[in-house]
């Protein structure tokens, strides 16, 4: 079931949900991804939890949201998503650039807890076109068939239910959100690192960390483990990439079970 929120500056974003009663989930996707990117979690944990998602902005339905980019935008779009819903927050997830956004609305939104998979908290100034956006480029110049063409070859030999996933993020999505979200975090001029928004964090936080390609820099993984405080739990899952919680989705939903 899916529903329109009303964002703070007019703007809208649809609010997808699984499960009828139980713990609250809100889950925050990444870069290239949408709602729809947490579906199978939704429907494995329907049974005894109520788990939501919502489109951040330039992805899936939001892809022609206008208004910026920044994370203290993403921050207050999660808020007020967080608003419509019933009670308060038990589990908020996020992974990648919505693993930022998971984190710094933890300390901002009532939540009791936050996961956050492979978060991006710290981007290397001058990195983020070159590591972020350049490698896709030649599959956003495409349109219409020939792109769904190309998101289907990308993610061959992936779930079902993440192919389509994709397709509905990318599909209609533009380059320029992700240029956007590059420029208007500034992080050329080194504006994208909240490490020290994880240092003494008031919740309990597990970050999961890939094994493989993650995010994260050794030095970044070394500040959450001197720095988070006795909150922060940092649990690196050997052998699994960045999307860990998609390609090891049955360890990952435990993860969730266990951590909740």
């Amino acid at each position: 079931m899916d529903r329109t929120v009303a964002l703070g500056d007019g703007a809208e974003t649809k609010l997808e949900s699984w499960g009828n009663a139980g713990p609250i989930v809100l889950c925050v996707h990444g870069i290239t991804s949408s709602r729809r990117s947490w579906t199978r979690l939704g429907e494995t944990l329907a049974p005894d939890y109520r788990v939501y998602a919502y489109d951040q902005r330039g992805h899936g339905d939001s892809a022609g949201v206008l208004g910026p980019m920044t994370l203290q935008r993403s921050v207050a779009d999660l808020g007020e998503v967080a608003l419509a819903l019933p009670a308060q927050v038990d589990l908020l997830v996020g992974h990648s650039w919505g693993g930022a956004v998971a984190i710094l609305g933890g300390r901002s939104i009532r939540v009791r807890k936050v996961l956050a998979i492979d978060p991006m908290i710290h981007v290397v100034p001058k990195t983020f076109e070159s590591e972020y956006v350049d490698d896709l480029r030649p599959l956003y110049a495409t349109h219409g068939d020939e792109r769904e063409q190309g998101i289907r070859a990308m993610y061959e030999g992936a779930h079902s239910t993440d192919v389509e996933a994709k397709v509905h993020s990318m599909l209609p999505m533009a380059i320029e959100a992700l240029e956007r979200l590059g420029r208007e975090n500034d992080v050329d001029s080194g504006g994208w690192d909240i490490r020290k928004e994880v240092a003494a964090y008031p919740h309990p936080l597990l970050i999961l960390a890939a094994g493989v390609d993650s995010v994260m820099s050794p030095d970044d993984l070394a500040f959450i483990r001197t720095q988070g405080g006795p909150n922060v739990t940092l649990r690196i899952v050997e052998g699994q990439g960045h999307n860990l919680h998609r390609d090891a989705f049955e360890n990952f939903v435990e993860d969730v079970r266990s951590f909740v």
